[in-house]
C-alpha cells in the first residue's frame, strides 16, 4: 500500500511538473533579416565588482544577503553570498563547462540547492550566442539562439539597444525568464530570474555600480 502510494506521488509531481511548464510562443512578433550573426549578454562583463542585494526563495526557503560576482578572466566568474552581516554562505568559481565550490555553508550543503545555483548562475553568466533567426515586435529586437539542445530568446530594447530579457527554453518548454532593469549595457540595476516549473526566484538589486 505504502509503495503504491509513493508511486502515486512520484506521478503526480512528473504530472505537475509537465503541464506546469508550457510550451513557449513568441506573440506579436515578425521574422525579419538576420543581420547579427553573434548576439551578447555584457551585464556581467566588466572587470570591477558587481554587487547586489540579493533575494532567494527556494520553494518555502527564503535566503538573503549580499552577492557579489567577479570577473576572473574572459571565460570564469567567481560568485560569492554573504549574510547581511557579512558572514560568507557560499564561494563558488563558475563557467560554461566548469564549476568549483570554495565553501558552503552547511545548512545549503544540499546537492538540490547547489546544482539549481550552478545551473542558474551558468545560464545567468553566458555571454555570447550564436544567432539562428531575428524578430521584432513594437518594442524589442529579438534573437532566437541555439546552443547545444538549449534554445534562447534575447530581447533588446530598440529604443536603447539594452537586453531587457533572457528566455531559456528545453524541448520548446519555457524554463527560466530573466528579466534586467538597466541604464548600462554592462551593468543591470535589477535582476529577476523566475523558474518556469519549480518554485525558484532569484531577485538582484544594485548596492554599487560599475563605471
Amino acid at each position: 500500500m505504502r509503495r503504491l502510494l509513493l508511486q502515486n506521488s512520484v506521478y503526480s509531481l512528473i504530472f505537475l511538473l509537465f503541464v506546469s511548464c508550457k510550451t513557449y510562443r513568441l506573440t506579436d512578433a515578425k521574422l525579419v533579416s538576420n543581420s547579427e550573426k553573434t548576439v551578447e549578454n555584457l551585464y556581467f562583463s566588466s572587470d570591477e565588482d558587481y554587487v547586489y542585494k540579493c533575494q532567494m526563495d527556494i520553494y518555502s526557503n527564503h535566503v538573503s544577503g549580499i552577492l557579489i560576482v567577479k570577473k576572473l578572466n574572459e571565460s570564469t566568474h567567481r560568485v560569492v553570498m554573504t549574510s547581511d552581516f557579512g558572514n560568507k554562505l557560499i564561494d563558488f568559481e563558475i563557467s560554461d563547462n566548469n564549476f568549483k565550490l570554495n565553501y558552503v555553508l552547511p545548512d545549503l550543503d544540499k546537492k538540490m540547492v547547489i546544482n539549481f545555483l550552478k545551473n542558474d548562475f551558468q545560464e545567468l553568466l553566458k555571454r555570447k550566442y550564436p544567432v539562428s533567426k531575428s524578430f521584432e515586435n513594437e518594442n524589442s529586437n529579438i534573437y532566437l539562439s541555439k546552443i547545444d539542445k538549449k534554445t534562447y530568446y534575447l530581447f533588446f530594447d530598440k529604443e536603447n539597444g539594452l537586453l531587457k530579457q533572457i528566455v531559456y527554453t528545453k524541448n520548446n518548454k519555457e524554463k527560466i525568464d530573466f528579466t534586467f532593469d538597466a541604464k548600462k549595457h554592462i551593468f543591470a540595476d535589477s535582476l529577476n530570474l523566475q523558474h518556469k516549473d519549480f518554485k525558484i526566484n532569484i531577485k538582484l538589486f544594485q548596492i554599487t555600480e560599475t563605471e
